[in-house]
């Protein structure tokens, strides 16, 4: 039986394409540059996990995020325009993501019953003030640096379960990424799916449906709160 879920956070939880687009807006407003605030917002996050995923070792989340700020900028021509404090100010976007609107009142719903905790290849430090910004009303807040495991090969999910005393039987994952649901079906965990179309703005093409049998595919979080409130797992 379930007796706790985990979630991924990024795009599942929080809208950070919004978050980041907004950031760049606000950054080069009185630049007086014409920017694609979405098309620079997506280029950042995707070479920060790129980044995230290639290291080895200890991840120094924060130092590859600046890393692919820079790399971002340069490739836009945008590095004269974009100083240290609009640089900083862009930096601090990743600790203020809003949450989608379901998200808040879903995860309420779910705690009523689970233990409910994010579980990502983010460290705790960003995780925690970002839910301290969204409102989000984790039990735990379980960060890649305190687990030392990483998603994509299930040893994250795996040493989550075991902090909590758990067998992975008894932990759910939840994303609205296959591939996060893949992992964690791999190493004994139930699986939830529901889409964020938007993730990625109006060009997104992959995670708009579920890409197997997961054990449960929902509208959003709330409708995942329905399943769970009947539902024997």
């Amino acid at each position: 039986m379930v007796k706790a879920i985990f979630f991924d956070v990024l795009g599942t939880i929080v809208d950070w394409n919004r978050g980041l687009s907004g950031g760049f807006d606000r950054a080069f407003a009185k630049s007086g540059k014409d920017i694609a605030a979405s098309t620079l917002a997506t280029a950042w996050y995707r070479t920060y996990r790129a980044r995230l995923a290639s290291s080895a070792g200890a991840i120094q989340a924060q130092e590859h995020l600046a890393e692919s700020l820079a790399q971002v900028l340069a490739d836009a021509d945008l590095e004269a325009p974009a100083g240290s404090r609009e640089q900083e100010l862009l930096l601090a976007c990743w600790q203020r993501f809003p949450a989608w609107p379901d998200s808040v009142p879903g995860l309420r719903a779910l705690r009523r019953e689970y233990v409910i905790a994010s579980c990502t290849d983010l460290p705790t430090a960003p995780m925690t003030w970002l839910a301290k910004h969204a409102g989000l009303p984790w039990d735990l807040v379980l960060g890649s640096d305190l687990l030392d495991g990483r998603a994509h090969d299930g040893s994250l999910f795996l040493k989550a379960a075991a902090t909590l005393d758990l067998l992975p039987s008894e932990v759910m994952y939840a994303s609205a990424h296959n591939a996060d649901l893949a992992a964690a079906r791999a190493v004994g965990l139930k699986t939830a799916f529901f889409a964020r179309p938007k993730e990625f703005g109006p060009e997104q093409r992959n995670d708009l449906a579920p890409r197997d049998s997961w054990d449960i595919v929902a509208f959003d979080l709330l409708d995942l709160a329905r399943y769970m409130e009947s539902a024997v797992y």
